[in-house]
């Protein structure tokens, strides 16, 4: 048996059939998916709203926000939200499953609006750059103590240097929300990988990325600076296939994991589940168990610590325990929760 943090998942859109993005989410539906999480080892999370209008957006994370503050294990699991998008680019290829049509130029009062009347601040936000010009707008979310990354983006070298020095610190999904064909070297993947400035995430599901491509991404950013992330959906930890809801609209699961919009051939979200990605990690060979953990717990929670503590947010220690197979048996939360799971 081996003792290590808990993890911490910075983009979840849903879980064990709950949709973090639902307009009608309540307490009971939000700790039903809570709960899922912490057999999957996750103590601590940002539930992410993605893409849409602002009067739907309001929508949502007044519900979500509810949800938590009426929930028996948000005040324990959710210091906050990440927000990815719609500061996006709606270009073919980097909109990914975000619908163009709402995607908008940097706006700090919309984020200002957004969170207005929350109980938890938005502690991150998934922009892309290149429509902010000079800065101006990651600026301006760092000085309120958020976490700002860049993803959806087409952002080249010498734009990004702009916006790392802004305030940007992270890559969201790196290697995805971006089209399948690039200039063969001058593209925005080379430019974010080459950033030692920045922070990335990944989705070791096999499917966002191939195992072997992986390899290359984590040496270039190295894994003190890499995040494992799920961006999982309503699909994650449900296994049979079958249509799910994300985000206002219905995408389907396939046998092999996939989440689609159906008729498209970009994916939409995961099924991924955190434990299983350094499980992945692992059988990949590309690192050892204790650092396929740290990108998933030490990791990610030292990179959002700033943000957390800025915001006053609370930060429990929690303690996840593994079997000989590397599956999650046992899970604590400060003093206040324990889960034995076999």
């Amino acid at each position: 048996m081996k003792v290590t943090p808990g993890l911490f998942d910075i983009q979840v859109n849903g879980f064990a059939g709950i949709d973090f993005n639902d307009e009608n989410i309540d307490a009971e539906m939000l700790d039903s998916a809570l709960e899922a999480m912490l057999k999957t080892g996750v103590t601590c999370c940002l539930p992410t709203l993605i893409t849409a209008s602002k009067a739907v957006l309001m929508k949502r994370f007044q519900a979500l926000d509810k949800a938590v503050a009426n929930s028996e294990l948000g005040a324990l699991m959710v210091p906050g939200y990440h927000l990815e998008g719609p500061f996006l680019n709606p270009a073919d290829g980097y909109a990914g499953c975000h619908p163009a049509e709402d995607m908008t130029p940097p706006d700090p009062q919309f984020i200002a609006d957004l969170e207005h009347g929350l109980s938890r601040p938005i502690l991150l936000v998934t922009c892309a750059p290149e429509f902010d010009e000079g800065g101006e707008f990651v600026r301006g979310l760092a000085a309120r103590g958020k976490r700002v990354a860049v993803g959806h983006s087409s952002i080249g070298h010498a734009q990004l240097q702009i916006a790392v020095s802004a305030g940007i610190s992270l890559c969201t999904h790196l290697g995805n929300g971006i089209p399948q064909e690039l200039a063969k070297l001058d593209n925005t993947l080379q430019a974010q990988l080459s950033c030692d400035a920045l922070h990335a995430s990944f989705i070791a599901d096999g499917l966002h990325i191939p195992p072997f491509a992986l390899k290359n991404l984590l040496r270039a950013k190295t894994v003190p600076r890499s995040i494992l992330v799920t961006d999982a959906m309503s699909a994650a930890a449900c296994e049979r296939p079958g249509m799910y809801p994300f985000a206002g609209a219905m995408v389907e699961r396939a046998e092999d994991g996939t989440v689609r919009q159906p008729g498209a051939s970009n994916l939409a979200g995961s099924s991924l589940t955190l434990d299983r990605a350094v499980r992945n990690l692992v059988t990949w060979q590309l690192v050892g168990f204790d650092e396929a953990v740290a990108m998933a717990s030490v990791h990610p929670m030292q990179f959002m610590q700033k943000a957390m503590a800025h915001h006053q947010c609370a930060n429990l220690e929690s303690r996840i325990i593994w079997d000989e197979n590397n599956t999650v048996i046992e899970c604590r939360i400060g003093t206040a929760l324990s889960r034995c799971f076999h």
